[in-house]
């Protein structure tokens, strides 16, 4: 008789722990979809592609007027960019001696326009496409300007802000 009992106990206490063992595993599983959905955050990609716009807006102005640090203030350390006929130029120093080269060019001025931005869905990469107009004097004083088309790659930063990290132009035909 004690040893009917002990079974009866042993399968109801084991009948009991299988229950809640499941139902462990169901809130645990029925959590971690909890969490997964609250981490995903949603991304506005309509409202960081006008956010990048305007940021490069503001980077143009800020590179018609002379404050050097300013205008690398835009760039990651990592950031690379391309001219056409040059060779690469890699991080911020090399970047550096290039904007303060530019100063050194009689007449040299540059601005751009964004044309349209392309956003990641995890909002951390862009792309903005934009044209640029780049003038200087030649050696009779005669004003040049070319004018180019241009990619920029951004990068979110972990503070949240935009850095610029591939910057790359082309030459296109001058507007009729």
């Amino acid at each position: 008789m004690k040893l009917r009992k002990l079974l009866v106990w042993y399968r109801v206490r084991n009948f009991k722990s299988k229950q809640n063992l499941m139902k462990s595993i169901y809130s645990l599983i029925l959590f971690s979809i909890y969490l997964v959905a609250c981490n995903e955050a949603t991304v506005d990609t309509k409202a960081e592609g006008e956010k990048l716009m305007q940021l490069s807006r503001d980077w143009s102005k800020a590179a018609s007027q002379d404050s050097i640090d300013k205008v690398l203030s835009y760039w990651a350390d990592d950031a690379v960019v391309m001219l056409p006929g040059q060779e690469t130029i890699k991080g911020k120093q090399a970047i550096r001696e290039i904007v303060e080269g530019s100063k050194n060019i009689p007449g040299f001025k540059i601005s751009w326009e964004p044309l349209s931005a392309s956003v990641s869905k995890s909002g951390d990469m862009a792309y903005l496409i934009e044209e640029n107009q780049i003038s200087f004097q030649d050696s009779t004083g005669k004003t040049i300007t070319e004018y180019n088309e241009a990619v920029t790659v951004w990068r979110k930063e972990p503070d949240g802000s935009w850095k610029n990290v591939v910057d790359m132009y082309n030459a296109k035909p001058a507007p009729k």
